[in-house]
C-alpha cells in the first residue's frame, strides 16, 4: 500500500453497503471484512469504505477503471450481480474497453490486455 504517487484508498459512495459488499467481491474477487463496510482490491494495492452518506456521481465523478483478464467473462459477473453495462467491449489498440455500473449506479470501467478471449 506504501506506493508513493500510488491510488491507496477508496471511499465508494453505496446508499446500500451490504448490497456493495456483494457485488465487488462477485464480480472483481475483491475482499470485505465481515460485517463491516471496508474493503480490500484485487491486489491488495487500495482499501477502502462503502459509504451510505456520499451521493453517487455516476459517470460525472471520477471513474476507476478495473484490469481484468477476461472482460467477456466480467461483464457476465457484472450483470449477474446487478450492475449494468452501459458501453459494450470495443477495441483500443491492444486493448479491449467498456463501462459499466455497480448497483448504485457508480461508473466502472473495465479492460483487458490482448485479444478477448471470446473471438480466440
Amino acid at each position: 500500500m506504501f506506493r508513493p504517487g500510488g491510488l491507496s484508498y477508496m471511499r465508494i459512495p453505496a446508499p446500500d453497503p451490504a448490497r456493495a459488499a456483494e457485488f465487488y467481491p462477485a464480480v472483481f474477487g475483491w475482499k470485505v471484512r465481515p460485517g463491516s463496510a471496508s474493503f480490500e482490491d484485487g491486489t491488495g494495492h487500495v482499501i477502502g469504505h462503502f459509504m451510505p452518506d456520499l451521493p453517487v456521481a455516476g459517470e460525472a465523478g471520477v471513474v476507476p477503471y478495473i484490469y481484468v483478464q477476461d472482460i467477456d467473462e466480467t461483464l457476465h459477473k457484472v450483470r449477474n450481480a446487478g450492475g449494468k453495462v452501459s458501453t459494450e467491449p470495443y477495441p483500443e489498440g491492444d486493448l479491449w474497453v467498456a463501462m459499466t455500473a455497480d448497483p448504485a449506479g457508480n461508473a466502472i470501467g473495465v479492460w483487458q490486455h490482448g485479444p478477448r478471449l471470446a473471438e480466440r
